[in-house]
């Protein structure tokens, strides 16, 4: 519950930002604003200062702020109006300054990552170790688009696509260019150079471990599960497994292979802890008597606090945004022309998620979450679509090149229009979310 409050509260942090944009627009260009909502349907809670009316609602998967002379309904732009209240109407104002009101929208969740981003990295960023380090591969997950792609462990990443790169974190963003598209891979193998390919239905875009690469993983623990054989052992935090009965550890990737040919036998596990040799009887146990046999530990993940001065937050800030709007527009891109599959779009549920689960770490990573689904809010509102932001940008560049409103009824027909494919990709985007949940 706290995670789907937190998330429902960050979510309408974006959705204010978002409509404040064009509130605060078109004060600017004085026109009159009737509501300013957060959220759809019945009012939770309503109050009117001046002219407007504020409300927040009880469906909160968006909001809307409603201006004298736009659409239809009451006070719409074919109700009949004095010429005061003409002054003052959506309807009546330049073409440009309509354009600006609704641009404003898009435009504010764009700017928002560039105001917050650079918090996060002087309130300081925590990063796992390996990031910055030479993309060599600890492990490959079995039957994986990496295995198959012939990928063994220790096997180093020099190039994607003739594409140079120096680190995990290289090799991550240099996906972003080639979604949909087949990575070819220069690889160091043995101290020889050879090239892998993995086909262009893959999950790059998630980065290297969603491809089944995985870095290197010292077998040292960082979590203990109550009541399973390791913490009823005695195993501590900090522990390093050197090795299990006469099985040696090498890396954290060993240990589940080694447990399933053990099964439920009493075994010794040579440790280090804190520089001293130690040895611990433990037996492997099923959960409900079925599954994986478990010791009930998690691996210890090496990451680094990484605080930075004004002037290198704002530039770090501002690269991880262009980042952040390169990815969602090429994901957009390679979604409609078929390179990414449909399964990859999420809906209301997944955004809760990330962002519940953001809220409750640490500041850093609040911003960071908000800093992605506003650009993704963004650029989504700025899409062609009918009903959308992007739609009415559409009609308003039609009517300056043509130096004519698009007809009501033809806007109409187009919001129709525009409300079907709204309405089938939520259908969509929910039905992913629900497999995602339940999967």
């Amino acid at each position: 519950m706290t995670t789907i409050i937190a998330g429902i509260l960050m979510l309408g942090v974006l959705v204010f930002i978002h409509e404040l944009g064009h509130f605060v627009v078109a004060k600017m260009c004085g026109v009159k604003v009737l509501k300013f909502s957060l959220g759809f349907g019945p009012k939770l809670v309503s109050h009117r200062r001046g002219e407007t009316e504020y409300q927040v609602c009880a469906i909160p998967l968006g909001g809307y702020v409603q201006m004298l002379g736009e659409g239809g309904g009451e006070q719409g732009e074919e109700v009949e109006l004095t010429a005061e209240e003409k002054a003052r109407s959506f309807a009546e104002q330049t073409v440009t300054k309509r354009l600006a009101i609704v641009l404003a929208g898009p435009v504010m969740n764009l700017i928002l990552p560039l105001l917050i981003l650079p918090i996060s990295f002087m309130v300081g960023v925590q990063m796992p170790t390996y990031v910055d380090q030479p993309a060599c591969v600890g492990y490959v997950v079995p039957e994986s688009n990496a295995a198959i792609g012939g990928f063994l462990a220790d096997d180093c990443v020099m190039a994607v696509n003739q594409r140079i790169v120096g680190s995990w974190n290289d090799t991550n963003k240099s996906f972003i260019s080639h979604a949909g598209d087949d990575l070819i891979f220069q690889v160091e193998r043995d101290g020889e150079q050879l090239q892998l390919q993995i086909p262009a239905d893959n999950d790059s875009l998630q980065g290297m471990q969603a491809l089944g690469l995985l870095p290197w993983q010292a077998a040292r623990i960082g979590g203990l599960a109550a009541d399973m054989p390791a913490a009823e052992a005695g195993l501590q935090k900090g522990d390093l497994i050197l090795q299990i009965e006469n099985y040696p550890i090498s890396s954290w990737y060993d240990l589940k292979g080694i447990i399933q040919k053990i099964g439920n036998k009493s075994v010794a596990v040579h440790l280090e802890r804190a520089g001293k040799p130690l040895i611990v009887d433990l037996t492997p146990e099923q959960r409900d008597g079925e599954g994986d046999y478990l010791l009930g530990i998690a691996p210890l993940y090496n990451s680094e606090l990484k605080r930075f001065g004004f002037v290198d937050a704002v530039r770090e800030g501002a690269s991880r945004t262009w980042e952040l709007i390169e990815l969602t527009v090429v994901f957009v891109q390679k979604l409609f022309t078929g390179n990414v599959s449909t399964k990859n779009i999420g809906g209301p549920i997944t955004v809760v998620q990330i962002a519940g689960q953001a809220a409750q770490t640490d500041l850093s990573a609040i911003l960071s979450v908000l800093a992605f689904i506003s650009i993704q809010l963004g650029i989504l509102n700025l899409l062609p679509i009918p009903i959308l932001d992007g739609g009415h940008i559409l009609f308003y560049v039609i009517e300056l090149v043509i130096r004519r409103p698009v007809s009501i009824r033809a806007r109409e027909m187009a919001q129709q229009v525009g409300m079907a494919m709204l309405l089938m990709l939520m259908v969509l985007a929910f039905y992913n979310d629900i497999v995602r949940l339940w999967g």
